[in-house]
Order: C-alpha cells, then sequence, then structure tokens
C-alpha cells in the first residue's frame, strides 16, 4: 500500500500523528476534522495514497466506491444520515485543497445550503 514519508495524512494512517479517529476500515480512516466547518465534519482518506480524486478513479480500484461507503457508515455512526450530509472532494489549491492526499470531508449536523460560503 503506498504511501508518502512527507504526507501528513499518511502520518495520521501510520499512527505517527495523533488524530481524533472515529473509525478504520480496511482502505480508509476517518477522523475528525481539527478546523470543523459543521457541528460533525469527519475526514475520511484511503489508507494508500494518492494526491485526489481524480489520480483515484484513474488507478479505478474500487477506492472511491470503499471511500463513499465508509463515509456514509460514519454518517450513520454519528447519527446524521437520516437528515441528510455533504461529501466534499476538494481537488487542487484553487479549490481549497491543502494536504494533497485524497480524503472527502463529511459535512453534517446542521442544514448545508447550496451554494456555500
Amino acid at each position: 500500500m503506498p504511501t508518502h514519508a512527507d504526507c501528513l495524512f499518511c502520518k495520521i494512517v501510520r499512527g505517527e500523528v495523533p488524530a481524533d479517529i472515529v473509525r478504520q476500515g480496511e482502505r480508509t480512516v476517518a477522523f475528525r476534522d481539527i478546523n470543523p466547518q459543521a457541528p460533525t465534519h469527519v475526514l475520511v482518506i484511503p489508507r494508500e495514497h494518492h494526491p485526489d480524486a481524480g489520480a483515484a478513479a484513474e488507478a479505478d480500484t474500487g477506492l472511491l466506491d470503499a471511500l463513499v461507503r465508509d463515509a456514509r457508515a460514519v454518517a450513520e455512526a454519528e447519527g446524521i444520515a437520516g437528515t441528510g450530509y455533504r461529501l466534499v472532494f476538494n481537488t487542487g489549491s484553487g479549490a481549497g485543497q491543502t494536504v494533497f492526499h485524497l480524503h472527502a470531508h463529511l459535512l453534517g449536523g446542521r442544514g448545508l445550503e447550496w451554494p456555500p460560503g
């Protein structure tokens, strides 16, 4: 499973950096965002390193399916699956991506109007 030595999220996967982990799946790890934008704000990341959602899709390993499935399990455990939640994949610095390891922001627990911001 490829990881990058200097990647923050790879370090979380390896247990080198602490995180408030809420779920560990076979292919993913989910932990609370340190700067939450909603009452529930969990990051769901793959154990293997891909810089963004597009790169993971190109690899065509079913990883995005696993990530979304595990995000749904987190939403259920957090009690927000019934009222609704948002999954956000920021891709590239222009979209606000600051850690270049694929991650889904799972947001919920309040009204999430569109457009955001």
